[in-house]
Formats: C-alpha cells, structure tokens, sequence
C-alpha cells in the first residue's frame, strides 16, 4: 500500500493518496498497530487534500518506518519480513510494468537481483514454522524460486522484453493472491 502511495504521489493523484491513507488507517486497525500509525493515515489524507507533495512523500517514508518500528517493538519479526518482502513484490511489479512499457536494455538490467531474491527467500526461512506453513507464504515462497531464476541472467546481459514481462506476470500473480488474503476481521 505504501509503495502505492509514493506512485500515488508521483503522479500527484490527491483522490489516489486519500484512498490509500484511509487503507492505511483500516490496515493499522486490523493489526493493531499503534494510535501513531493511525494519526499518519489522518495526516497522509489532509496533506493529500492541501497538494503537499513533499510532506506527504515524506509522511508515506515515516508510515513505513512507522509500521516497522510498531512491529519490531512487538517481537514480530515476521510480520516485518513479510511486510518487507510484500514492498518489494509490488515494486517490481511497479518497475517491470514500466519497463514492459517502455523497453531498453539499460532500464531492463536493474532487474538482476538473484542475491537480494535469495536473501529474502532465506528470511522466509527464518519465519515461524506455523506462519511459513500457511498456504499464502508458502506459496510466495515457491513463487520467489522462480522469480530468483528470472532475475539470474548475467551481469553483463540485460533481459529480453519478454523475459521481463514473465518477471511482471510472476509478480502480479503473487500481488493478486496477496491482495486477495482477507484481512483479520
């Protein structure tokens, strides 16, 4: 959601920003997080409302912090590795739909992360085996085995447009079935 944030605002879409500061506020309800994570819902939808484009980029950077630092001060590293591993999914699926759209060769080689894939695939590992057990997780943990091999092509080659969009198909299949997880009631 915070990655679709600084999209949001990027694109100076206050309509977009609102909505996502509203997510927010109903996410950090959900998991009980801090009243703190919640009166940055409220400020990211007022500076949505007053064009401030700045302060909100900066006010998403504190949210994520925020989240982070509610859930480590929580002993819940896991929710921190999955929230971690869930901004990256969508920022490459952000990053490669941008380069499907607009293909070189140049932008197209920011895509090799076999390392930082499979640093994350590894902290799936260290999770709690009840969580790592749940169909969702491992799920995109199979799924990030294949997108390693995707990302794995030679520093000094770049992807071919179709080897990307297989990396955006990856991706988008792993948000779709995040997304549709039903939140805590």
């Amino acid at each position: 959601m915070i990655a679709d944030g600084f999209i949001a605002v990027e694109a100076k879409d206050s309509q977009q920003v609102k909505n996502i500061g509203s997510d927010i506020i109903k996410l950090a309800k959900a998991l009980g997080v801090s009243e703190k994570l919640l009166s940055r819902g409220s400020s990211i939808n007022e500076f949505a409302e007053h064009n401030e484009w700045d302060t909100l980029q900066e006010e998403l950077e504190a949210t994520q912090n925020e989240v982070k630092s509610s859930m480590q001060s929580h002993a819940d590293q896991d929710l921190v590795i999955l929230m971690t591993l869930g901004g990256w999914i969508r920022g490459t699926q952000v990053v490669t739909a941008a380069i499907v759209k607009d293909y070189s060769e140049g932008s197209a080689k920011v895509l090799r992360q076999p390392a930082l894939v499979h640093f994350m695939q590894s902290k799936i590992n260290e999770i709690s085996p009840e969580l790592r057990g749940e169909p969702l997780v491992k799920d995109v943990s199979q799924q990030l085995g294949e997108i390693e091999k995707l990302v794995s092509f030679p520093p000094d080659k770049a992807p071919t447009l179709d080897e990307v969009r297989k990396i955006n198909t990856s991706v988008a299949k792993m948000m779709t079935e995040i997304e549709s997880k039903e939140l805590p009631k």
